[in-house]
């Protein structure tokens, strides 16, 4: 079964001080930890920790294509 993260939760998931980082996209999280394009648990500006799905749809280039699993 998935686990259920609150927003409150999603912030422990910030990428920082070896906190492992997590997005939310859709109302599904991923985990970025190991993409070198969000070290530090940030990418292009956008922060670990948050639900990215606007980010994403509106200002993406490359839009939902890279969650492909």
């Amino acid at each position: 079964m998935a686990k259920t993260f609150t927003r409150e939760e999603l912030k422990k998931y910030d990428g920082q001080n070896g906190n492992p980082a997590y997005v939310a996209i859709n109302n599904r999280v991923y985990d970025v930890t190991h993409i070198s394009a969000w070290q530090d648990g940030t990418h292009h500006g956008n922060k670990a920790e948050l639900d990215l799905t606007d980010v994403l749809f509106d200002y993406s280039p490359h839009k939902d294509r890279v969650l492909a699993i």
